[in-house]
């Protein structure tokens, strides 16, 4: 296993990380909770083997079932892992079962602590946004977790640059406990970060994780123009696909490049190509992956054994290369290339 610090932080974190989203029992929000408690010992029990040493989850995951699964998988071990939650997203049918709100932020976290069975979380994460709750506010709960020794560190994910951007400006006057690391979507199908969030990132020193690297299952190959869907496939029960915006015809053709690179590396797979493209990235700290099955979850963890050339990397790159959202391609990215240009003078 290969390990990094968490940002400008001293958090060593595995680059793989174990995510629960697949743990629980029935059906929520579309998606399909079939990992039981009996396969979710098992798979922690193989991450830890593996090396992994940081493992997602969130409040809303499986009613709440994913994070109490967590807990008694870990067990013992807790002490020696990082356990990293997320809060915001809705998780009842009450108004306020949802947000961002002082009173929310505490009584989530509250209520997550005794369905992990612990009396701390490494890393809180603020799910999603709040349009509703002031900044300063949320900023303020999450300090107070901090003060009361409930939390070590926390983060955000789905915020936009300059939401992410102006929470921190507002920690920071307050002199809260500012964010270390932020949860995006980013893969293959799906690069938009590269253009805004990435270089903000690397501005502030914050770490990223990575969820759905794999596009919901799209990139690890099961899916192609013959046969378009799967029974046991994530695709199956969600539809990841418009929720990503992807589009189906390129990515069978980023698929048969994940192959081609693969036969040449002998026993690799797509999945473990599209997973070590993104390890390749400096700015990537951790790369999320979550399975309903132990092999599935074996499959993943060989990414970390597979070392992609520069060519390899280059030929991903240009094929899945999104345009810029800004029309001048040097600001939308930072503007690295325009600062390399003036090194080499």
């Amino acid at each position: 296993m290969q390990y990094t610090t968490l940002g400008r932080t001293g958090l060593v974190v595995s680059r793989l990380t174990l995510g629960t989203m697949t743990f629980g029992e029935g059906v929520s929000h579309g998606f399909e909770h079939s990992v039981n408690q009996e396969r979710a010992n098992r798979m922690v029990s193989q991450a830890i083997e593996a090396g992994i040493n940081l493992f997602d989850t969130a409040n809303n995951y499986g009613g709440g079932r994913a994070e109490e699964f967590l807990g008694r998988a870990l067990g013992s071990r807790r002490s020696d892992v990082i356990i990293a939650t997320k809060l915001g997203a809705r998780t009842g049918p009450a108004l306020t079962d949802a947000g961002l709100s002082y009173r929310h932020v505490i009584a989530s976290t509250e209520a997550s602590l005794k369905r992990l069975g612990t009396d701390y979380i490494d890393l809180l994460q603020l799910h999603v946004p709040d349009p509703l709750t002031p900044f300063e506010e949320t900023a303020r709960a999450l300090d107070h977790l901090i003060q009361r020794g409930l939390v070590r560190y926390v983060g955000y994910s789905n915020l936009g640059a300059w939401q992410a951007a102006t929470f921190l400006a507002t920690q920071r006057q307050h002199e809260y406990a500012p964010f270390v690391s932020a949860q995006m979507y980013y893969s293959l199908l799906g690069r938009d970060i590269e253009y805004g969030v990435t270089p903000f990132l690397r501005h502030e020193g914050l770490g990223l994780l990575v969820w759905s690297p794999l596009a919901g299952g799209f990139l690890s190959g099961k899916y192609t123009r013959e046969q378009p869907k799967v029974s046991d496939g994530r695709l199956a029960s969600f539809d990841y696909l418009s929720l990503l915006s992807i589009d189906r015809e390129k990515g069978y053709t980023v698929v048969d490049k994940l192959r081609d690179i693969a036969d040449s590396h002998g026993e690799a797979t797509p999945a473990q190509v599209a997973l070590a493209w993104l390890l390749a990235k400096i700015y990537v700290s951790s790369v999320i992956i979550g399975a309903s099955k132990p092999e599935q979850f074996a499959d993943n963890l060989a990414a970390t054994n597979l070392s992609l050339t520069t060519e390899e990397i280059e030929s991903l790159d240009n094929l899945t290369e999104p345009k810029p959202l800004y029309p001048y391609k040097w600001q939308a990215s930072g503007g690295d290339h325009m600062v390399r240009q003036a090194l080499d003078m």
